[in-house]
């Protein structure tokens, strides 16, 4: 066995592309196996380290591994002649830059940011669009630090790969809070910053407080969630690392501050609360003041089963966190590997919070985070004879639209919500005039496709 991970510490060990034949547990794997893992990994990102390696795949079920499945690339990720195309590419041994322009040739037919997150969701100051922010709900600000757009892993389905990448066009980064502060205190709407990439979390405590601490004293701000999978890839972030004390005192800081601190924990499945250190992260992190909202996608070969979830939620509620979404996987990347119909999905949610307690039933989904807003699927019910999904918008462009029931006509192949269709003869959606008149706006302004400032690798501590 290697010793670059013979011994387990507390040292974080990433492993990407380029690593693969140094991960000894591969090794009982066939090579072809580890051929399509470089494959696939030529196009989307590949990310691993050495806890999840060690402590969250059971390498006895590999490949039907869930979290090795959540975290290894697959041959299917592709389609059958995007990968017999770079698989040639390889096997020939072709230059570097050809190799990358077939990728950036397959990134750019995979929708790399669905539902408007560049033409609509980058804000304008002082008539410019601003850097690394995103503004989709009139009360919540995303923000993506320049030195948190990585992952301590990254997740197979994840919808935000193009950060990863390097379509370097098609970054959301900023290194300065200044310009979100800025923005912030000219709209007073904006109650919630959400610190988001990428992973926050993946920064030093310093580089953190950085981003942090201007927040403090703007008074309008009465929550900041931080958006991380660290607790379940990297729980010793909070309880072994050199800098936990400090990181723990910046969340006191927050709380003392008057502000709700709320983590946006992703768990897509409950291996990753199962172990030791991560029980010891949650309640540390709560112990700070801060609460835990947990949140992931139904993934197909991952978590698609109701037992998955009642059992997730169940621990979740156990450990003192608050089970918060079960979303849709998106219209992005490698969708036709992971997504589920979502007559399929609404069964697997209604299944498993049918069986899980009050406490539990804070969840919501499943939800779709589309153009319009987020979507979630309320039932499948039959009216005037015929099938329909019953749909409402629990957050959108416009606040009007929240809370409104709708329907669509019932298909039972479809996977987002853009293959719906309004039911009952109408001939679109209520919300429809409403978002075209917002996209013409946005146009007007000159906004569309803003090029962004690229991310500096160098600076991720």
């Amino acid at each position: 066995m290697s010793d670059k991970i013979a011994v387990r510490t507390n040292k974080l060990r990433v492993f990407q592309r380029k690593d693969i034949d140094d991960i000894p547990q591969l090794a009982a794997l066939p090579a072809s196996e580890r051929e399509a893992m470089k494959v696939v990994a030529a196009v989307l990102p590949f990310r691993v380290n050495s806890y999840v390696i060690d402590e969250l795949i059971d390498w006895s079920r590999v490949p039907d591994d869930p979290m090795y499945r959540l975290t290894f690339p697959h041959r299917d990720m592709l389609g059958a002649d995007d990968y017999r195309r770079v698989e040639r590419l390889l096997r020939e041994n072709a230059p570097s830059d050809v190799v990358a322009a077939a990728a950036r040739d397959i990134q750019h037919r995979l929708n790399p940011h669905p539902a408007g997150q560049l033409e609509l969701n980058v804000p304008l100051l002082d008539g410019r669009p601003v850097a690394g922010i995103q503004h989709k709900y009139p009360e919540t600000v995303l923000f993506f630090p320049t030195q948190g757009q990585t992952c301590h892993a990254y997740c197979t389905y994840c919808f935000r790969w193009p950060q990863f990448v390097g379509l370097d066009d098609m970054k959301f980064a900023s290194k300065e809070a200044s310009d979100l502060v800025r923005y912030v205190e000219a709209h007073p709407s904006v109650t919630s910053v959400l610190l988001t990439g990428g992973d926050p979390l993946v920064m030093r405590t310093a580089l953190l407080r950085r981003y942090i601490e201007p927040l403090l004293a703007v008074p309008q701000i009465a929550s900041i969630r931080l958006g991380t999978k660290s607790m379940a890839y990297w729980p010793a972030r909070f309880v072994e690392d050199s800098d936990a004390e400090d990181l723990l005192r910046l969340f006191e800081e927050v709380v003392a501050a008057g502000k709700n601190l709320a983590f946006m924990a992703h768990y897509s499945h409950p291996r990753e609360l199962d172990t030791p250190m991560a029980e010891r992260a949650i309640a540390r992190v709560l112990a700070t003041g801060a609460t835990v909202r947990c949140q992931a996608p139904l993934i197909r070969h991952v978590n698609d089963d109701a037992k998955v979830w009642e059992t997730m939620w169940r621990r979740q509620v156990r450990l003192g966190a608050i089970p918060y979404y079960m979303f849709v996987e998106r219209d992005t990347g490698a969708r036709h590997y992971f997504e589920v119909p979502l007559v399929q999905a609404y069964s697997i949610f209604r299944d498993a919070y049918a069986r899980v307690s009050g406490l539990a039933r804070t969840v919501r989904g499943p939800s779709m985070s589309a153009l319009p807003g987020k979507v979630v699927v309320d039932g499948v019910p039959e009216i005037l004879g015929r099938r329909v999904f019953a749909l409402r918008f629990l957050q959108a462009r416009d606040p009007a639209w929240v809370g409104r029931p709708f329907f669509a006509n019932y298909d039972p192949q479809a996977t987002w919500f853009d293959a719906l269709r309004p039911a009952f003869g109408e001939s679109s959606f209520f919300f429809e005039p409403g978002l075209e008149r917002m996209k013409r706006a946005r146009r007007v302004n000159g906004a569309s496709k803003p090029r962004l400032p690229l991310l500096d690798d160098a600076a991720v501590a």
